[in-house]
């Protein structure tokens, strides 16, 4: 009996598949240009006294870059709405368990342990388990509940598997990791696809769900912006999560202290203003800035490369989401309008964070810009998200998808 030959390069091919989306590929290659250039830039502060320290900041970007555009080329060509359905899905939902409980082993940083730390060659790479938990939360709900039109005799028969899975990550995360910005995305990805699969079953609590969002958006406002929020948040025990809403109310309470960051990000964005002071010219990465090639990279961008500067990121960041939800609107099978829809909620919610954070409009959490910050998971996470996108949207190029 003749053996069947397994085509390793089918999979691992760096080609794109034919009728893929342009401009979303061009725009996903110039954010990674743009973000490898800024955290070089950003990084050359934290370099002084350390000759090599920006040569291995950009054997990093150029590592996890390269198996980024691995893991989007192999998802363009290879995933499909029925890849749900396989063993290969379910392991890959185990192996994200194992990879957030083994983070627990490793050291932390800034109160949080969410890293898995690898030395290799002189140099810590680390991995962080709970971005990719932020594509398989939209990937599990397209699975479980997309185009899933059977009639079950109680609702919780057809949402138990999917609120479990997705409400152990998050509790994982924010219980286990203290990582409260990653489970706060994984959470609102989740609840956001939540609202797109239409079943008899699940109207009422879609319903339920969109009074709830929009009763936090109220709270949230109070907690914020009113006085009684500010007393509220004083009452709270003292501790680095309290600071940060303290630090909101007034940075300039403790700007020596747990302020510097969120006051030097304010004088860095004022400084940038129209053109900025130049590419490479910031002052403030030389002034010890904590998370200058980081979380706060976009203030560094903006002193910089001023408003313009700015306005070319958005732009980029821009065309990636208004595609992904132009073909979302387009198609109508639900799992794919999910897939497509968590990748534009990947972006929009990590830049709402991260710029909301570093301009002080609201307490910062941590997360970084996709594909711009200093950090190799949100790399590939975002690039492995384009790649399930640009799958859909070539499925559906070709007619293989409705």
């Amino acid at each position: 009996m003749k053996q069947k030959k397994y085509n390793i390069k089918k999979y691992i091919s760096l080609k794109m598949p034919a009728k893929f989306d342009w401009p979303i590929y061009i725009a996903t290659m110039a954010l990674y240009l743009f973000g490898t250039v800024m955290v070089i830039s950003a990084s050359m502060g934290l370099a002084i006294g350390d000759n090599m320290y920006l040569l291995k900041i950009g054997i990093k970007q150029l590592v996890f870059g390269i198996i980024g555009y691995i893991f989007m080329t192999m998802a363009a060509r290879n995933f499909k709405l029925s890849s749900l359905k396989s063993d290969t899905f379910i392991w890959f939902i185990i192996a994200e368990y194992f990879a957030l409980l083994a983070c627990l082993v490793f050291p932390g940083a800034n109160g949080a342990k969410a890293w898995l730390r690898i030395p290799l060659g002189g140099m810590e790479f680390t991995i962080q388990p709970s971005e990719f938990a932020k594509i398989l939360a939209g990937l599990i709900i397209a699975h479980y509940l997309g185009d899933n039109h059977k009639k079950y005799k109680a609702t919780w028969n057809m949402l138990k598997r999917p609120l479990i899975i997705i409400g152990s990550f998050c509790a994982i995360i924010l219980v286990l990791q203290s990582d409260f910005g990653s489970s706060l995305v994984v959470f609102l990805i989740a609840c956001s696809v939540f609202l797109i699969p239409n079943n008899e079953r699940m109207k009422p609590w879609q319903r339920i769900l969109r009074i709830l969002f929009y009763g936090s958006i109220i709270l949230g406002f109070i907690v914020l912006y009113t006085p009684v929020g500010e007393g509220i948040v004083n009452m709270l025990p003292n501790g680095y999560q309290k600071n940060r809403f303290l630090d909101f109310f007034n940075p300039f309470l403790d700007q020596y202290g747990s302020g510097y960051q969120l006051v030097y990000g304010l004088i860095s964005f004022a400084s940038g203003g129209l053109k900025g002071r130049g590419f490479g010219n910031s002052l403030r990465k030389y002034m010890s800035f904590p998370a200058a090639n980081t979380d706060y990279i976009l203030a560094i961008i903006v002193e910089e490369l001023g408003f313009i500067g700015f306005l070319f990121l958005m732009f980029l960041y821009a065309v990636i989401i208004f595609r992904c939800l132009y073909f979302a609107r387009k198609i109508k099978s639900e799992k794919a309008k999910i897939i497509l829809a968590c990748t534009s909620l990947y972006f929009l919610i990590h830049i709402f964070f991260n710029m909301g954070g570093v301009t002080g409009s609201i307490p910062l959490t941590g997360i970084p810009l996709l594909m711009v910050s200093s950090g190799g998971s949100s790399m590939v996470g975002a690039m492995l998200s384009i790649g399930l996108a640009q799958a859909i949207i070539t499925r559906y190029n070709r007619g293989e998808i409705q």
